[in-house]
């Protein structure tokens, strides 16, 4: 049986592209991507990036400083996860760099101490070898510097 796919128009893309857009904020990348499943041809996806862009849908900026902030927020990730899921998202830059300037130094040592804190709680708070190393995981699959995370796991775990 042969697949049928639908075709859009350009104003029922836009459309479309608009509910999505509206939904969550998107990245320029996903918005792409979109348009390239619905079969759009390049000069349509131009066009179509264009007017969201001009109606506000589509705003990068904002984008990166809510992805940014949100990640860091629900989902306790450090700055090097953060960098790389902008950067899989082609986020340029300088967006990302003013993305991730917006997280407080002060704000930022607080979130790795509590997820430190929390995570050696579930280890039975075993200052053992094992017990850190897989702390020290825990933080760098979060995404933190390794600078940050020596210095977070001396402070409460003494050996």
């Amino acid at each position: 049986m042969k697949e049928t796919t639908k075709s859009y128009t350009v104003q029922e893309a836009f459309q479309a592209l608009c509910r999505y857009c509206v939904y969550q904020d998107r990245c320029h990348q996903e918005v792409e991507q979109k348009l390239i499943d619905m079969n759009m041809i390049p000069e349509a996806r131009a066009q179509i990036i264009s007017d969201l862009i001009r109606h506000d849908f589509l705003n990068e900026e904002r984008f990166a400083m809510n992805y940014a902030m949100g990640k860091f927020n629900q989902k306790g990730w450090g700055k090097i996860r953060i960098r790389q899921e902008l950067k899989r998202r082609k986020v340029s830059d300088f967006l990302l760099k003013k993305a991730l300037d917006q997280i407080e130094d002060r704000v930022y040592r607080k979130k790795i101490k509590d997820l430190a804190q929390k995570k050696f709680s579930q280890l039975g708070k075993d200052t053992s070898w094992k017990s850190k190393s897989k702390l020290k995981n825990y933080l760098m699959y979060k995404g933190f510097e390794p600078d940050i995370i020596y210095e977070t796991i001396n402070n409460f775990m003494k050996f």
